[in-house]
This record gives C-alpha cells, sequence and structure tokens, in this order.
C-alpha cells in the first residue's frame, strides 16, 4: 500500500499503526492523519529511534499493508 492510499484510509490502517507501535497514543495518531514524516518523527520520539531507523521500520510496516 502506498502513501496516498494509507492516507485516504487513515481511519482504518490506525489501527494496524497501534498494533505495531502500541506506544503511540491516540493524540498521535490523529496528529499524524496519514503523514509519513509525521509518523516518523513520532516513532523518533516515542520510542528514541533514530530517523532512518524510523524510516525503515514505516517502510517495511508500510510494503506488508
Amino acid at each position: 500500500m502506498n502513501w496516498d492510499q494509507i492516507a485516504g484510509q487513515w481511519r482504518q490502517v490506525k489501527g494496524k499503526v497501534r498494533e505495531q507501535w502500541g506506544d503511540l497514543t491516540d493524540d498521535d495518531l490523529e496528529r499524524i492523519a496519514g503523514n509519513r514524516d509525521q509518523l516518523v518523527g513520532r516513532l523518533q520520539e516515542r520510542y528514541g529511534l533514530a530517523r532512518e531507523e524510523a524510516k525503515r521500520q514505516v517502510d517495511t510496516w508500510s510494503s506488508h499493508m
């Protein structure tokens, strides 16, 4: 699934995001609203990841959607 599809279906997809990254809050998910860069930034914040690692995780997750 590409990011245009994820953004368009964000309400359905955010449950799957929450399954993958349980430390994200409902507020985080509302702010992300399907924006890849926002998701990467929140993962950096919540999990203490380097930007490249957060991007890698997001890309891997989205490719399995």
